[in-house]
């Protein structure tokens, strides 16, 4: 009679604990599908600003080459080139080289907010240099977000819903953050990094000095 009761308490004991279980992970599965919904819209965003952002470059690089052209200077070295993931495009304008990427966005990730109320979103890096040439060798993520992160002048942050704004960060400026509507943000981000490093240049290289912008 003992083991019978026994029998009978472990069998409440179990199925408490496999309700529980399931209750939590409930949570937790719920919580993981909502992160996993705005990844996907926002990459979707993203793809989308990406491809204007593109067609906004070629349309830089054009004014640009009838500008140096004008007074005489060759243009040979003006031109933008993408990869064929649309993931990556390269600028280069005479003496300067930029890439912007989408190959940051591996995993659900959020723009932090001091009141707590972080903003999921994917995002645009604005890298000075050739993106080939400084992902040499790289073969993790991990590796790849230090080069980024180390040669990033600006990040443009797209959320999951097309209504919301887009939020642009500016490494030089101590990250101020300027608010940008999606139908703008490609042609704002991709003028106003261009400012920042076309309207800057480089100083004789002495210890850390090295370049300097607008």
């Amino acid at each position: 009679m003992l083991n019978n009761y026994e029998s009978f308490d472990n069998s409440e004991t179990s199925a408490r604990k496999s309700s529980l279980i399931q209750e939590r992970t409930g949570l937790v599965s719920a919580h993981m599908y909502k992160q996993f919904l705005d990844y996907q819209h926002a990459n979707v965003n993203t793809s989308e600003i990406f491809c204007r952002m593109v067609d906004n470059l070629q349309a830089v690089v054009e004014t640009l080459k009838e500008a140096f052209s004008s007074r005489g200077v060759t243009t040979q070295n003006i031109y933008v080139d993408t990869d064929s993931q649309n993931s990556v495009v390269i600028v280069n304008i005479l003496w300067h080289k930029i890439s912007f990427t989408t190959r940051c966005n591996f995993q659900p990730q959020a723009l932090y907010r001091e009141e707590g109320k972080h903003m999921f979103s994917s995002r645009i890096m604005a890298i000075k240099g050739n993106y080939n040439e400084l992902m040499k060798g790289v073969v993790e993520h991990d590796e790849e977000m230090v080069k980024l992160l180390d040669n990033e002048v600006a990040s443009l942050f797209v959320p999951p819903q097309n209504t919301q704004t887009s939020i642009m960060k500016i490494k030089h400026l101590s990250n101020r953050e300027f608010h940008l509507n999606q139908i703008d943000a490609p042609r704002e981000f991709v003028l106003k990094v261009i400012e920042a490093i076309c309207g800057g240049g480089f100083y004789h290289e002495e210890g850390s000095r090295k370049s300097f912008n607008i």
